[in-house]
């Protein structure tokens, strides 16, 4: 914004007093087409951003719970080498497992349990008395007191070589390295939508500076300083980017609210806890809230910057 005087000058009982008259003039407009559809490209690109974030978190939180889960859970396997003896070699590692500190809540399953558990990959009804099935063994572990699972496998194979400890340690390294992969990936969307929203906002400034071309060479050769002309631009875009900025972000909340809401009402229907087990609550939470508005802050800076920065490289390409 500048202002421009002008003088005007009228005969009044022989004075000729001078009147100044001060005009305000926009040096770039900000109610255009233009700025409109820089702030709907703005509001996109926080959206996309957010939502990006939010998908980041979910899966973040979401393996964090799935590993908390499994950490505190190990399984012992039994090959029936001798189907006569397979419940007194039941009965010693239940005993054994019940005798090592940090190990509460033993649970054996019982023969139908394991055929049963085969059931969804051999289908109902199918005969498995001639087949060996394994007997299984739940155990849960103490979070306060964690049991020395090394000692623990050496007493196993030396009291029943074939039983097999599976503590889940392949499981959560897969799951582990399958959640961060996830999530470096969400970070390089979310780069590039930032990348192109900066692109956007650098032609954007252009076609404004190509608008007003010769008020800023007026404006540049009669001595104005070069930050003086940027911060016309900036406070113009930065005022756009906080539009698109704010739309953006709240149309993000209301999606991840209305995601949160519609999970709720899944998980009072029948197998929903399942549904919780697998893929969380998608409750996005204080944390991801305010990270949601940080990315439209950051994005409104980054637009007021970027703008700054184009015409300091224009007016310096003046000279």
């Amino acid at each position: 914004m500048i202002e421009r005087k002008t003088r005007r000058q009228t005969k009044a009982d022989g004075n000729r007093p001078v009147i100044s008259v001060r005009k305000r003039i926009d040096l770039v407009p900000s109610d255009t087409t233009a700025g409109r559809a820089l702030v709907t490209v703005i509001s996109i690109m926080t959206f996309l951003a957010a939502i990006t974030a939010g998908c980041a978190i979910f899966i973040s939180d979401a393996a964090d719970e799935w590993q908390s889960q499994i950490s505190r859970e190990l399984t012992i396997q039994i090959k029936p080498n001798d189907p006569k003896l397979i419940e007194e070699q039941v009965a010693k590692v239940v005993q054994l497992a019940q005798d090592t500190p940090g190990m509460i809540e033993i649970r054996a399953y019982s023969q139908n349990e394991s055929e049963k558990m085969l059931e969804p990959w051999l289908g109902a009804g199918v005969d498995l008395s001639e087949l060996s099935i394994p007997r299984m063994i739940a155990v849960k572990l103490d979070q306060t007191r964690r049991p020395d699972l090394k000692a623990f496998r050496l007493q196993l194979n030396s009291l029943m070589p074939n039983a097999q400890l599976d503590d889940h340690r392949q499981w959560i390294d897969r799951l582990a390295a399958m959640a961060r992969t996830l999530v470096w990936v969400a970070v390089f969307v979310l780069l590039l939508v930032i990348t192109a929203m900066a692109l956007a906002v650098a032609f954007a400034t252009r076609g404004a500076m190509a608008g007003s071309k010769q008020i800023i060479d007026v404006l540049h050769f009669v001595g104005a300083e070069d930050r003086f002309i940027a911060a016309q631009f900036q406070k113009i875009f930065l005022r756009l980017g906080l539009k698109g900025g704010i739309l953006g972000g709240l149309l993000a909340v209301v999606l991840f609210a209305a995601s949160a809401a519609v999970s709720h009402f899944w998980n009072l229907s029948p197998g929903g806890d399942q549904l919780e087990a697998m893929f969380g609550s998608f409750s996005l939470g204080l944390k991801g809230y305010v990270i949601v508005f940080l990315i439209a802050a950051s994005i409104a800076l980054l637009t007021g910057y970027m703008s700054r920065l184009v015409v300091f490289r224009h007016l310096s390409g003046l000279e």
